[in-house]
């Protein structure tokens, strides 16, 4: 909401230092800024009033070690990040552009749809929460949104030049470029690494091509956003882990959003899209300020308001970016849990059918349990996922370059 109005003010009436707010680093930094100010300086406010309310955490007794100790922490404190991604995005980004528009509705629907799990498990004393139909009915609704979107909207462009970006003697020299309607994506760890959808999907028809994408997309929202949902078990491993996948993306719609560097660092130029970087920026600050509660041992939970939408938050900003196939790379360690909850149902549905009696891979699933279940703290399993994490997103990054 600021921008048009500083827009304003250095454009019609040319006031001195307005004209700051033209530039994406400087508009991210205040978001980032003001997103921690929101989750730090109000988060125990929040918190408090969370308590008040009695809406405190009913842990499933496990038989793991200090899970007791967690009865009755409070949670749903995923109103805390939605609040801190919400307001300074409100503030600093262009929210006339697409892609913002785009991530603010992923927001608040993914989170509407975790809180209203939360309430029905808190509220309703209901430990089952939300029928997993009705969440699978809403990340459908929010793929079918995101995908018909990113396909048929015109301002959903790449942006193609006849010849490289040069520098001349310090002045850039932009050659000429056409903006092209196309369902393109990265291939990571390949030389010539763009996909068109519509290319490869061709032979079955173009009206079957934008249907084919937007269950692609259906998949990939709900396939992170469970991922993000599974992997909040233990004291900051969900926010942290997606404060460093955050910071990541903001680093590539960055680069996108750049004529000279995108073309230097082979990465497909997609207009527009640099404004996803003050998106991102309120992104990783409402997951570090919510560390700073979350932390072991945690002051409040993030609970189903929080992780559903993270993941979603996470996939979208990928897809706008089409870098929706780096995900099983970047998102490594949300994929390990999913896969770790899914061998073990799996294998021991099938032993039981086999033997009589179910087996299982792992002491227990999600692959932090299993971790906990061979008596390792929990704070070291989340500073091990974090490195995990880190060394995940490096590799990520390494794609920039490859040409």
């Amino acid at each position: 909401m600021l921008y048009p109005i500083f827009d304003y003010l250095d454009s019609v009436l040319d006031i001195p230092g307005t004209g700051v707010f033209r530039y994406i680093s400087f508009r991210a930094g205040m978001a980032a800024l003001f997103s921690l100010i929101i989750t730090i300086t109000f988060g125990h406010r929040i918190i408090n009033w969370i308590r008040n309310k009695q809406i405190g955490e009913t842990v499933r007794d496990l038989g793991l070690e200090g899970q007791a100790a967690k009865k009755g922490t409070p949670t749903m404190g995923g109103l805390m990040i939605m609040a801190g991604i919400i307001i300074p995005t409100l503030l600093f980004a262009n929210v006339n552009n697409v892609y913002i528009i785009l991530l603010l509705i992923t927001t608040i629907w993914l989170g509407t749809i975790g809180f209203v799990d939360d309430y029905i498990k808190v509220f309703k004393k209901n430990k089952d929460g939300l029928a997993g139909r009705f969440k699978i009915v809403g990340q459908i609704t929010i793929g079918i949104i995101v995908g018909a979107t990113l396909y048929f909207h015109e301002d959903v462009v790449i942006r193609e030049f006849t010849n490289p970006v040069s520098i001349e003697e310090g002045v850039v020299e932009t050659p000429a470029f056409k903006d092209v309607k196309v369902a393109k994506t990265t291939i990571p760890f390949v030389k010539n690494n763009e996909l068109n959808y519509e290319t490869f999907l061709g032979f079955l028809g173009e009206s079957i091509t934008p249907v084919l994408y937007i269950l692609l997309v259906i998949f990939i929202i709900t396939a992170v956003s469970n991922g993000a949902n599974i992997t909040d078990g233990i004291d900051g491993l969900a926010a942290g882990t997606s404060a460093i996948i955050g910071l990541t993306i903001a680093i590539f719609a960055y680069v996108s959003g750049n004529a000279i560097f995108s073309q230097y660092l082979n990465v497909m130029f997609i207009p527009n899209s640099g404004e996803l970087v003050i998106f991102c920026a309120a992104f990783v600050g409402a997951c570090v300020g919510f560390l700073w509660y979350n932390a072991f041992p945690a002051q409040v939970f993030m609970g189903d308001t929080g992780s559903l939408m993270l993941g979603g938050v996470i996939a979208v900003l990928s897809l706008t970016l089409r870098k929706e196939l780096l995900i099983p790379v970047l998102c490594g360690i949300f994929l390990v849990e999913n896969l770790s909850v899914i061998m073990q149902v799996s294998y021991f549905k099938y032993t039981k059918r086999k033997y009589g009696e179910g087996r299982r891979i792992f002491l227990m699933s999600p692959l932090h349990h299993h971790y906990q279940k061979k008596n390792i703290h929990e704070a070291k399993i989340v500073t091990r996922f974090w490195i995990t994490g880190i060394l995940l997103a490096i590799i990520t990054l390494a794609t920039l370059k490859l040409r």
